[in-house]
């Protein structure tokens, strides 16, 4: 089988909702919807489609969620992570879909996580989570996600007119950065560029031009 890797949503971290939506909504213009709670990991989210069947994701822990009973996914736990949420909503992570998850766990050269399966009415999705939900290179290596047959969630959700134009990735050492991205097939993906810090930035563009978050 002949992977078929693209981009499935990107993620920006928040510590609430509604101060994510309030940051986006200066930056892009719009308000995303809430959306879903995740049960297994206690997140919840907004969403919004950005083409090419891919979606901009507003993360952030469910206050009302009880705690997991095991690590979040996103590194989500960290009690850093978490003071950078509070103190801005970031650019944070991106995810990639594969219609092959266990080649690509199977033949990554990093250790990529255990895969989990989730479900939710009749879909369901694999994606894989390291156990202490860490996330490789600050979060610049992708999760996978693997969908259930059918349309991808993104057809169903309400177009904002955004279109997500590049994921750029800032490394100490991009080459490094490239021969990993190169042996999971997502190279091409991805600008990558030189930086003292590693980070994450979405392009996207809106009815005013382009934006970077």
């Amino acid at each position: 089988m002949t992977l078929q890797n693209k981009i499935d949503h990107i993620v920006i971290g928040a510590d609430t909702l509604e101060q994510g939506m309030e940051s986006l909504h200066k930056t892009l213009g719009v308000t995303l919807p809430k959306a879903s709670k995740h049960d297994a990991m206690g997140t919840h989210n907004c969403v919004a489609p950005v083409g090419n069947e891919s979606f901009i994701e507003i993360l952030s822990i469910d206050p009302e969620a009880p705690t997991p009973n095991r690590a979040r996914w996103f590194n989500m736990d960290n009690p850093e992570v978490q003071a950078q949420f509070k103190k801005q909503p970031m650019a944070y992570h991106w995810v990639v879909g594969t219609n092959d998850l266990d080649a690509v766990i199977a033949n990554s050269p990093i250790e990529m996580g255990e895969i989990v399966t989730f479900t939710r009415g009749e879909r369901s999705w694999r994606l894989n989570i390291p156990k202490d939900g860490s996330l490789a290179e600050a979060g610049l290596i992708p999760t996978f996600i693997e969908w259930s047959p059918g349309a991808h969630p993104s057809t169903n959700m309400s177009d904002l007119g955004l279109t997500l134009k590049t994921v750029i990735l800032t490394h100490p050492d991009p080459e490094k950065l490239h021969h990993l991205l190169d042996a999971l097939g997502v190279d091409h993906l991805a600008t990558i560029e030189k930086g003292e810090q590693p980070s994450i930035a979405f392009q996207i563009q809106n009815q005013s031009g382009t934006q970077t978050l």
